[in-house]
């Protein structure tokens, strides 16, 4: 008999989010789940890993009976290294990151926390998953997107031919009858016009509080801001090299 799939959770938002909490809940239906996630909020941390201070992971009481939940002092990539080469004695199936409570899609890739545990899961060669919902409030709605999710899900464990494989899906903030379906996507190319608000606290000091205006500048819809504002759900694959390779034979040419 075929074991249930071990399913890695994390996310970014924290361990108490309610994103974590719905999609554990999802991963409950599919597979054996194993929960490492930050001890406290984590958002925009990209891939940073902790090297400079000790990391702490305790376990904790889960709603689920079924499922194991650590909480972890460090990062999101962080909970993810801990995971796979310490605290679990086999190598998880697929690893499903969130669900995070705002958007992850076109360049906010590069800064989220979110995506930087699917991408270290994806660097141990795990199959990866991370999942975000339009909508930064706390109590957002994820009922509309759990059958979504499921068979996102179920599609990575059932192809396990790519254990690099990393998947960038962002969920519109609609209704389940507004949602038209999912769309494959590449990454848009867009950008951050950003400002710091300069203020200066009782003691005279200065202090930033960085700011910011998102740009689009594609027009192409084969993206996934495109999909996202038509109605769709996004997926885009993703990778850890970031190798430019059309500029490698530009530079062969240079006078280096």
């Amino acid at each position: 008999m075929n074991k249930k799939p071990l399913i890695l959770v994390t996310n970014d938002d924290g361990i108490n989010a309610p994103g974590l909490r719905a999609l554990i809940k999802i991963m409950s239906g599919i597979g054996e789940v194993f929960v490492v996630a930050p001890d406290s909020p984590q958002s925009a941390m990209g891939h940073a890993i902790t090297i400079n201070s000790i990391l702490h992971c305790k376990k904790i009481k889960s709603d689920n009976i079924n499922t194991i939940e650590y909480s972890c002092s460090g990062t999101p990539a962080d909970c993810v290294k801990l995971a796979i080469n310490e605290i679990l004695d086999r190598k998880p199936d697929i690893c499903v990151s969130g669900i995070n409570h705002g958007s992850n899609s076109s360049i906010n890739v590069v800064y989220s926390g979110t995506m930087s545990a699917a991408i270290e899961a994806g660097i141990q060669g795990v199959p990866a998953i991370g999942f975000s919902l339009l909508d930064f409030k706390w109590n957002a709605d994820f009922k509309p997107f759990k059958n979504y999710i499921k068979k996102i899900t179920l599609e990575v464990i059932n192809n396990p031919t790519h254990k690099n494989l990393i998947l960038n899906v962002n969920l519109p903030k609609l209704k389940e009858n507004q949602i038209k379906g999912i769309k494959i996507c590449r990454q848009a190319n867009t950008t951050w016009l950003e400002k710091f608000d300069k203020r200066s606290n009782p003691m005279g000091e200065k202090y930033y509080w960085l700011t910011g205006t998102f740009l689009n500048n594609d027009n192409g819809i084969d993206t996934d801001e495109w999909a996202l504002d038509n109605n769709y759900i996004s997926i885009v694959p993703t990778q850890f090299d970031l190798t430019d390779h059309n500029m490698i034979q530009t530079l062969k040419k240079w006078d280096l």
